[in-house]
């Protein structure tokens, strides 16, 4: 038996709680079979920092691989130059992989010149926004392969790596952008029963004719406060006797310096609203049986790159609300002319943002409710100067909560299990997919590079 390649990923801890941390550790079990996995796992302090921990034979005891190889370096940070060049040297990997925003990076492709002279760097990347990001086109130029989370990323990196107009880029041949769609572990987030205990747990022992759920960080762009207003309207429009009886459950830390003190615009801006926080952080199994027992499930950011709480709920079997924002689009199934979009339609497209043309012309499945962003302001940074923030507008909020709420729960259900179906199926937004586009990515590198 030829020996496996190994592969150095380097991004969150993948025994961590974070998104960039659950899809690494989806990443690695689903391609274990394939690969030697040797992980740098990040984290803000981490307590295991320096320490080389081997969990080869807890995986081969609990997803049943004979040969897994896993090794993780718990790390302070996402590493540095030296210590890559080390890990080159002992680990002899025969591809690097890194995950998350490329600004994390620059200290990687200040010398991938070196690194690349033996070793291939593959980049899993994903893009909140356009206007498309010329500012990171020389981080894509570091790189020989690139994964795109989201069909809008796909577009962008397409163009972009498209570009010939400076000295050192060059067009990227079509084997080293691929579509590597953001996937859901079926197997964890599905339709099941809700135990009475713990909906107890969450929702106070209360019944609830209608319960809105909200999964994020508290922080800006998640527009938290905005969510709690938008409730109110909505609760407004029902009226105070059927009020009672609707609930929102916020699952985040209720105070957050990058956000807000949400219990501080409650007071005032919803006083009388049934809110409830959810601030335990829970194993995916437990955040599954929220899924099931809430009627559906919000996302309003004005930057998106994926987000997995609304794709998750869809999994479970529970309707979603989003802003027609980055890779919040991919999970609507959005038709046009009577053809699901594809990665490829998104090169042209570049993103259904613009409420003007795509309202009434981009059909949505019936599992999702989209609101579609009515202010584009362009924000920026100096790292990032330019980004669209797509705005949506706090009582179309409401109006599409107010619709999730008067459908009946018996279609909610069958709707969402529609989307389910289409997310396994045509969309092909499944751990299971993710893992084997991952995989052709990574072996078109070995074929090619």
């Amino acid at each position: 038996m030829a020996k496996k390649k190994k592969i150095l990923l380097l991004s969150d801890d993948l025994r961590m709680a974070s998104g960039i941390a659950t899809v690494s550790k989806e990443l690695v079990l689903g391609t274990v079979h394939k690969y030697d996995w040797f992980q740098v796992g990040a984290a803000i302090n981490h307590p295991e920092a320096g320490k080389v921990l081997d969990v080869s034979e807890d995986i081969q005891k609990t997803y049943g691989v004979a040969d897994a190889n896993v090794k993780i370096l718990p790390w302070n940070g996402y590493g540095n130059a030296d210590l890559i060049r080390q890990l080159i040297n002992t680990e002899q990997p025969d591809a690097i992989l890194h995950f998350t925003d490329p600004r994390y990076w620059t200290w990687l492709y200040d010398i991938e010149h070196e690194i690349r002279q033996n070793v291939p760097i593959l980049f899993y990347a994903i893009w909140d926004d356009l206007p498309d990001p010329l500012y990171n086109r020389n981080y894509y130029e570091s790189c020989d392969w690139i994964g795109c989370i989201s069909r809008q990323t796909y577009g962008i990196i397409k163009r972009l790596s498209a570009l010939d107009t400076k000295p050192t880029w060059k067009p990227k041949k079509d084997w080293q952008v691929g579509y590597v769609p953001h996937g859901i572990n079926t197997n964890i987030y599905k339709p099941t029963d809700v135990p009475a205990e713990f909906r107890k747990e969450i929702l106070g022992g209360k019944e609830y004719d209608f319960v809105l759920y909200w999964s994020n960080r508290n922080i800006r762009r998640k527009q938290p406060a905005d969510v709690i207003v938008a409730f109110k309207k909505f609760c407004d429009k029902i009226g105070k006797e059927k009020a009672d009886k609707v609930c929102l459950v916020m699952h985040t830390q209720p105070v957050d310096e990058n956000g807000t003190d949400l219990p501080a615009v409650i007071d005032v801006m919803a006083p009388e609203c049934n809110i409830i926080f959810s601030e335990k952080r829970r194993p995916q199994e437990e955040l599954n049986l929220i899924y099931n027992m809430v009627d559906a499930t919000i996302n309003i950011a004005n930057n998106e790159g994926f987000g997995l709480a609304t794709a998750e709920s869809i999994m479970a079997g529970t309707p979603i609300i989003v802003n027609v924002t980055g890779g919040l689009q991919d999970q609507c199934g959005f038709e046009v002319d009577g053809k699901m979009l594809t990665a490829e339609d998104y090169i042209k497209i570049g993103s259904l943002h613009q409420w003007r043309e795509w309202e009434g012309k981009a059909k949505p499945g019936p599992w999702a409710l989209p609101v579609w962003s009515r202010a584009l302001a362009l924000a920026g940074s100096v790292p990032t100067p330019y980004i669209w923030d797509d705005r949506v507008d706090i009582e179309d909020v409401a109006e599409a909560i107010e619709k999730m709420y008067n459908t009946p729960k018996e279609v909610r259900k069958a709707n969402a299990l529609i989307g389910r179906e289409a997310f396994i199926g045509e969309m092909g937004l499944t751990h299971t997919n993710m893992c084997q586009q991952l995989e052709n990515g990574i072996e078109s590198v070995f074929e090619n590079w």
